[in-house]
This record gives C-alpha cells, structure tokens and sequence, in this order.
C-alpha cells in the first residue's frame, strides 16, 4: 500500500510550481489580515491590512471608487478631486467635443469649479463595507438540487438579506457570487451622480501611441484625466444641481514625488472586471485556437474600414473615436492572449494541474465520491459546447458592428413597451439615446461595415449556422457592396434624419416598417436563426458547465486544501500586490522598469495620427523644464510592475509600501495578458503611468497648477 502521507507530501512538492505562483491574485480586501498581509509585509509593505481596509475607520477603501461602472477611480483631494484613465474619461471628453472646440485634440482644463463640466449618466460608487453572507444566502441549498430550484432558493435567500441590510436611505446594497456561487458577499454602497470633468490632457498625450503602442511596452502614455465629485450640501448624494458643492471625502490619497525603483512593493487597489483562472484546459484551449482567433478576424475587418475613413476626416476622427477605440481593446487584447497562453504553454500547465488534482482526488475515497467524474464531465461539456460558441461569437461579433442593425434592434425593443404603462418614459430615454447614437454615425462608413461583416458571416463559418435569407439575399446582388449600396438606400432605418424625425413625432412609422424594412427583414432573419438553433442549445449546455464549474471549484479547494484561493474577478473591490519589475518577453528581449519623456520624442512623428506630440511638450523637454517632476535630469513617465490586473482596473490607483499614490494603472503588457486566464509571472507584467508625469502635464504642460495645490505631495524615500 501507499503511504497516503508520502504520497500527500510528493505531489504538495510537485503543486509547489502549480499553485504557487509568485504573487498572482486579486484578493478581497476586508480578508487581507487573514490571507496576505503577512505575504505583503514581506514584499516590503510597510502599513497594516487595517490601514487598507477599515468599516470603524478612515482608510484606503474610503479613496477608491468604480469609475462609471467600468473602471476605477480614485479620491486625491480633500475637494472631491478624482483621477481616472483618459480612456476612462473619453466618452465625457468626447460628448463635450465639437470641430470648435476639440478637447479630444487640444485638452481641456477647468480654471475654477464654475467651468467644470456637468455629465449626465456619470456616477462614482464607494464601498462602504463588505459582509459574508454565504451561510444566509446557501441556507437550505446542496448540490443534488436542480439548477433552476437552486438559483431560486439562493434569490428567495438573498432578497431576504438585502431586506433587513443594516444602511442609510442614501446607500445601496447588493449581494455578489465568489468561487463560482460557492460563496457570497454583501456590499453596502454610496453611489454620486453628479460628476463633473475637471481637466483631461490632448489624446497626443493621454492617448499618445493609440493602438499601436496598445497593450505593448516600453509606453510613453500619459493615460488619465480628472473628475470632480460633487454633492448636496450635506456632503451626501444628490443628483445634478448647479447648487451642489464638492465632495468632501473621507480619505484623499496623498501623493508620492519619490518615485519607484526596482523591487519596490506596489499594490493595485481598484476593481478588476472578469477573470477565468480556474477553467479546465478543454476551455483554455478553445479561448486559444477556436473562438480567440474568430473574434480577431471579425475586429480585422471591422477596424480596417473604420481606419481609413477616420484618417481621411477630421469630423468622421471625433465621431468614431471612442468606438474605434472600444472595439481596438479587445482586439488586440486577444491576441496578446493567443501569443501568451501559446508561449507559456498554458494548456499543458492545466493538463499538467489536473493530472496533480486526480491523483490526489482518486487516493481519497472521500473526495472520489463526491467529485470523481466532475472535471472529466467538464472538458466533455467544453467540447461539445464549441460549435456553438463558435456561432454564438460570429454572430455577436458581426451584427454588433453594423451600426444599421443597432438602430433596428433598439427600435424592436422600443416596439414591445409601446402597450406597457412605462412606454413614455421609455421613448423620452431611446430619443435622448438614438440622438447621441446618430450623431457619432456615418453611413458611409457604416455601409462599409456591413459588407465587410456580411462577407465574415456567410463565409467564414459552418453553413448551418447562417441564415438561408442571408444566403438568398447574396445570391440576388451577387457581391456584397453592391447588396450594402441596396440595403442602406431602401432602409428607412438608415436615413438618419428620419429616424430622429419619426421617434420625436410618430415612432409607430418605424414601428410598421420593421414587417417589411430590407434591412429590418435580414437581421430579423439572421437573429432568429441565432436565437432557434444555436441560443438554446448553446444556453443547455452553458447552464450544465456552470453547475459543473462550481462543483470543481468547491473540489479544488478541498483536493488542494493547502492552498489559498483567491476568487475570480468580478467588479468587485480587490487588492493585488507585487514588486516593480522588468521581464525577458519569450522572444528573450529585456525590458526595463521605467520608462521616461525621452521615450517620446524618440517616437515622435510630425502630423502622425499616433505618434505626434504638442509643441509645447516638445519645448518643455528641450529646455528640461522639469520643475520638481523630474529625476536627475530626466522625466519619467511610465513604470511596470508584477501586479496581477485586468479591465476595470483601468484608472486604479498604484500605491506604494506606505499606501501612497504613486502611478496609475492603465494597461497590461502584451505578452501577459492572458492573465485573465493563466497568470505567469515571467511576463505578466501591469502597467502605469507615473504620477510626477501626471502632475508634470497638470501644471507644467497645462498651466492648471491650481489643481496640483489641491493634492497633498510627499517624499517618504526622503
């Protein structure tokens, strides 16, 4: 027989490579004196877990915020002043951009709290505290019920703790899965709607580089913008009012002229959007060679069209702007994501984790008993669900480029509440809405689009999964820019001004031209297709691999019991922590740490759509006009670190061993991110700016020192 000690103690050595994988997680923050502080002090920080996150005290938590729903944000004076991404920030500069006044082009920059600029629809939330409410939420819950009874107990459950959630009127509460619903946490949250924009430099310095420099280093990007936060008089949410007044927080983060250097602790406080760490390898492998390089090809075509229109003309830049911009990200996101999981061979490290996870599985009987077919029925469930995600992903990919398809599905959504007591209020939101939407619309751009979209649909996928409509349409006008020409001609949903017209004045016009609309009819065909042949097969499968995803995960904290899992992310508030630091790209190329103004010119280009640079900028670093932003002669504007992030980390605050500001995040390196998927810390490497660069464009650059005046500076290296 084997000695079960001896084999526990060979395969706790073999994980030790596994699992224990430098620093990587991203961690709740009101569980770090239990899990990390410990780990963290060891990397050199210097405050406590209570200093970071504290419900009986002021402390950091009190400083960050979700930025919009969609990125962080963080508190930097004590008049409610907000630093975020200016990527974050784009679409507020954008809606206050005109030919005449370009802040995407030139900047923008309040003088005084009077030209701050209002944005409707624009909100921070702060975390006021966290609870585990897992044993309340699972109550009466186990794994033999079926899927639907068992989400029904867990809402009955949930909805019952939210109805006696100790807050103030003012605040929000929500409860939140961990670990695949194997845990549950209620935040209790304060939520203000009057935020308004303070200053954002020209997109040749906050968007210097664009898309090809995205996602690479070395970055020379000086990626933020600033916000204000304003509320009623009490200091509590109000919505917007010219009479509210700037908020007063209870932390404002006070800011580092130090610098960094390597192997200086950092911690990322912000709110991470989604990850997948803990997929079988079935499922790292289809992300890697099915659907990862279908979504690719699809943002190919679409970015390409797009591209050459927004070269060509300045008004047609501002309109697609940040939908370029938008649909760019992932785009090359994925194939960073191709490259890094084929380069680190992630699929074999999974094979190599499941391998370690049934031999201890099948030594306990136990264990055996309650998971030993789960993960075998997990990859099985990920291969038979790849066709249809396949579809699912060119279907989606597709139609949602097509501007034309956007305006018709809105307008069937519009159609079904027009005999429901909430239809004015929601035909008042879809005018405000379609006004905005049309404005950034070009049709001749958007019927390039639609080729080129039309051309991936038929051709580029299974036969089966395309619509016979589709089909017979192509056949009729022979090529697809002559069926585009055909299209947006005979559709009265791409006549722009008669859909504004007719929402203002008579919307049951759009409402009868959806029977009989050509453009109308193609996508009505193309969806049902979608929504009867491969959306409920696609949804039967889905709901059986996230059963069986949750049991594995609640089998791999109990096969591993010596290991600390940390959940995927999920919006929520976490912490990750590392250690500046270059890396050797799998090429074996070296990167360095820093990066600094130099950088910048060496790019620069004259005129360049990317790579141009403010003469300004360009006279400050001639003369080396630092101010006390510089280091020995030089300016630093960027820095990586090990620090494990994703989206919705845009905007964090980088803070150092003493939980000041230091940088703010904004990207990944290219090579690592697939770290939403298989962190390694070779090459996964967080990337931000530097915040002496920040302030360096605020007051040197823009002129708006007054803002500088506002923050709190200090030198702790000193």
């Amino acid at each position: 027989m084997i000695n079960m000690k001896k084999l526990v103690l060979a395969f706790s050595c073999l994980l030790f490579t596994l699992l224990s994988r430098a620093d990587e997680g991203m961690w709740l923050p009101q569980l770090l004196e239990v899990l990390n502080e410990k780990r963290m002090k060891e990397l050199g920080m210097k405050m406590s877990a209570s200093d970071i996150y504290d419900v009986n005290k002021s402390s950091l938590k009190d400083a960050i915020v979700s930025f919009g729903g969609f990125c962080t944000g963080e508190v930097i004076s004590d008049k409610g002043l907000v630093l975020t991404n200016h990527h974050c920030g784009f679409d507020a500069i954008q809606n206050h951009s005109t030919l005449d006044k370009n802040f995407i082009r030139d900047g923008f920059w309040a003088k005084s709290n009077a030209e701050e600029l209002p944005n409707a629809g624009l909100f921070v939330t702060f975390i006021i505290r966290i609870d585990d409410v897992t044993s309340q939420v699972l109550k009466g819950v186990n794994n033999s019920l079926p899927e639907n009874l068992r989400q029904s107990l867990i809402d009955k459950n949930a909805r019952e703790q939210l109805g006696i959630v100790n807050k103030e009127d003012y605040q929000e509460a929500f409860i939140r899965p961990f670990f695949e619903g194997n845990k549950y946490y209620l935040f209790v949250t304060e939520k203000y709607d009057d935020v308004r924009l303070v200053g954002a430099p020209p997109s040749a310095i906050g968007n210097f580089g664009k898309d090809t420099d995205n996602w690479m280093w070395p970055r020379h990007t000086g990626d933020f913008s600033i916000f204000r936060i304003y509320a009623g008089k009490d200091n509590k949410p109000a919505p917007y009012s010219p009479n509210n007044v700037p908020y007063k927080p209870k932390k404002a983060l006070s800011i580092s002229m130090s610098g960094m250097e390597e192997g200086d602790f950092t911690m990322i406080f912000g709110f991470p959007g989604r990850t997948t760490e803990y997929l079988p390898s079935e499922a790292v492998n289809q992300i890697m060679t099915v659907n990862d390089p279908a979504k690719i090809l699809v943002r190919d075509k679409a970015l390409a069209v797009i591209d050459k229109y927004m070269r060509a003309d300045e008004a047609i830049k501002i309109q697609y702007a940040s939908k370029y911009a938008g649909i760019a990200n992932a785009w090359k996101k994925w194939q960073g994501e191709v490259s890094g999981l084929t380069n680190t061979n992630a699929v074999a490290k999974k094979q190599r984790y499941e391998a370690a996870y049934r031999e201890i599985l099948n030594n306990n009987p136990a264990l055996k008993a309650s998971y030993g077919q789960v993960l075998d029925q997990l990859n099985a469930a990920y291969k038979e669900i790849q066709p249809f995600a396949l579809a699912r992903d060119y279907y989606l990919e597709t139609s949602s480029k097509i501007e034309l398809f956007t305006i018709i599905n809105r307008i069937r959504a519009l159609n079904t509440k027009k005999d429901k007591f909430d239809y004015s209020s929601s035909l008042a939101a879809e005018i405000d809405w379609m006004g905005n939407f049309l404005r950034e619309m070009n049709i001749k751009v958007d019927k390039e689009v639609f080729a080129a979209m039309m051309e991936l649909y038929i051709e580029k996928q299974d036969p089966i999964y395309v619509s016979g409509f589709a089909k017979k349409e192509l056949e009729k006008f022979k090529d697809y820019k002559t069926w585009a020409e055909h299209i947006y001609s005979k559709s009265i949903f791409a006549d722009k001004e008669k859909v504004r017209d007719l929402l203002n004045n008579d919307p049951s016009q759009l409402f009868n031209a959806l029977a009989d609309d050509e453009g109308s009819n193609l996508l009505i065909a193309i969806a049902d297709l979608y929504d009867k042949d491969i959306v409920i097969k696609l949804n039967k499968i889905q709901s059986q691999i996230n059963q069986l995803q949750r049991i594995y995960m609640q089998a791999q904290m109990e096969v591993f019991a010596d290991k600390t899992f940390y959940p995927d992310a999920n919006s929520s508030l976490r912490v990750a922590f590392g250690n500046v630091s270059g890396y050797n790209s799998p090429a074996g190329k070296k990167y360095e740490y820093y990066t600094y103004l130099d950088g910048v010119m060496e790019k620069y280009k004259p005129g360049d759509y990317e790579f141009d640079v403010p003469e300004k900028l360009r006279q400050l670093y001639k003369k080396k006009d630092y101010g006390k932003y510089g280091s020995k002669g030089k300016m630093p504007v960027c820095f990586i670190a090990s620090n494990h992030t994703t989206g919705g980390n845009s905007g964090s605050p980088a803070l150092d061993a003493y939980g000041n500001l230091v940088g703010l995040n904004f990207d990944r390196v290219w090579e690592g991110t697939m770290s939403d998927v298989n962190y390694d810390p070779s090459i996964c490497r967080n990337i931000m700016v530097d915040i002496r660069y920040v302030l360096f464009i605020v007051d040197k650059y823009a002129g708006a020192g007054h803002l500088v005046k506002e923050m709190k500076l200090v030198y702790p290296k000193k």
